[in-house]
Order: C-alpha cells, then structure tokens, then sequence
C-alpha cells in the first residue's frame, strides 16, 4: 500500500500535480492501521491508500484538503473511543496522530519581460526551488547567454502568447516588461486567470492607470484585487538585484503560506473609489 501512494505521489509530482500525503505517526490500543499507513489526497478529493476508513479517515480527507489550501502541515489526533467514532460504529479503544503535509511539485515561475529585474530575479528563483519560464518579444534580451540557467525561454509576441499559453493554476506570474503598454497587455491576458500568484512592478500611479484601462474594457474589480500590485516586499529596494529580492521574498512568502492575500488589498478597494489617472 506504500509503495501504491508513493508511486501516486511521484507520478503527480511529475505532472505538476499537487497533493497532500497523510501518514500515522503514532498509534495507541486498537486501531485499524499500524504507524506508517499513508493516505494520498488530491485536491479534487480523490485519494490513493488509507489510513484505516470510516468517519476518521473522512475527517483527515477534509482536512488534507484544506492543508493544500494553506500550505500548511498539521498533526491531528483521532480517540478512537469518543462520541466522534461511536457515531460510525467503530469503537476500536485506540488512539493515534495522522500528520498532514502538503507536497506542491517545484513551483512554476513565468517572468513576463525580460530586461535587469527579470534577469536577476530568474538567476535568485532558480537555487531556491522555482522552474523559470522567461517571456520576452527580444531575442536581444531573452536568451541563453542572459538567462542561462532558465528551464525556458520563449521569444514571441507577449500577448500572444499568453492567450495561447496554457499557465498552470499553480504557477506564479511576474509582469516585469519594459513599459505600460507591454504590461497592460500581459495583465489584461492575466488578470481572470486563476493563478497561485500574479504579480505586476511598477509605481502606485502606474498601477492605477492600467487597472483603470482595464476596468473600461469591463475587467471584473476582483480579478484586479488578486493581483500583488506593486510587486515585491517592501524592504526599500532601489537596484533591480535588489528589487529582484524583494520579488522573490513575496513568492516564497505566498509558496510558504505567510501572505494569503495580495498585500496591496486594502488599497486596491481604496483605488476603487479614486478618479481615473488622466
């Protein structure tokens, strides 16, 4: 039964399939599985292994679920001799602990523009775990000598071939091109994706113009909410090595579950109520 989840996880890890692994660490009196029994569990609910059945297992399921929304592991403890257990009929008199742990595959990492920030940003992603994918309209700029250790580099029209791309959901998005109008595009090709993280750079009165330009073509408010507009945490950066930092710092912190919104939330509702940037 291990070696059945351990083959699941690692053919969805090859997929980019995320899942969470939920293991008996310990176990006390009567209980239907031994330490060591693995459940793997899918976000769409779907499950390789057990860890015993009945009403326990469904709660562990339920938890496991929410942990691949978290990001965050937990350690649960199940009494098999409570009201929670004698309700499903199965008084077996033993106690046990399920660790629950979310396995994401190596995140995906699209640099849209490939100018300094993108190049320092692809060179720091890459030690710390991130498959980079850089896009640019230049082969001037995005190529094998700037970028050498991309898992991907694609020269083509930006917008394009963001319409065309199939960007997993999981993936992260950084917009870091070369003006206003190139990341306009990339936002309005981005912004209703259902994205792990989509990021934009630029000051708050550029932001604002392009999300004003964008709510006159009719993009919903909260596609725009999603997104971490200006990018990067604020840590006072001035070079793009530096900014490329800060980048960086915000993705692992979303990787890590340590932001859970856009950090700028409160003040996109703010710009909501604020006059179009003529």
């Amino acid at each position: 039964m291990t070696q059945e989840v351990l083959t699941a996880l690692v053919r969805a890890l090859e997929k980019g399939e995320e899942a969470a692994l939920v293991t008996i660490v310990s176990a006390q009196g009567s209980t239907p599985q031994r330490v060591g029994a693995k459940m793997l569990v899918f976000a769409d609910g779907r499950t390789v292994g057990t860890i015993g059945g009945s009403c326990y297992e469904n709660d562990a399921l339920g938890k496991a679920r929410e942990a691949l929304q978290t990001r965050k592991s937990q350690l649960v403890r199940y009494d098999l001799t409570d009201d929670f257990v004698e309700e499903s009929g199965l008084i077996c008199g033993g106690q046990m602990q399920v660790y629950i742990e979310p396995i994401e595959p190596a995140p995906h990492l699209y640099i849209v523009g490939a100018g300094h920030v993108a190049q320092h940003l692809a060179r720091v992603a890459k030690p710390v775990g991130f498959r980079t994918h850089v896009l640019d309209d230049r082969e001037k700029f995005a190529n094998r000598e700037r970028f050498p250790d991309a898992d991907e580099i694609t020269v083509d029209s930006i917008p394009e071939w963001l319409h065309r791309a199939d960007v997993p959901s999981h993936a992260y998005v950084v917009v870091v091109t070369r003006g206003h109008r190139h990341d306009l595009d990339a936002l309005r090709a981005l912004a209703a994706r259902d994205l792990r993280y989509l990021g934009l750079i630029g000051s708050k009165a550029k932001v604002k113009r392009i999300y004003d330009a964008l709510v006159a073509e009719a993009m919903p408010l909260e596609c725009l909410c999603r997104v971490h507009a200006p990018i990067g945490l604020d840590i006072g950066a001035i070079t793009p090595e530096e900014i490329a930092v800060s980048i960086l710092a915000e993705l692992i912190a979303v990787r890590r579950g340590k932001i859970e919104e856009p950090h700028v939330a409160g003040a996109s509702l703010q710009w909501k109520r604020m006059p179009a940037v003529r």
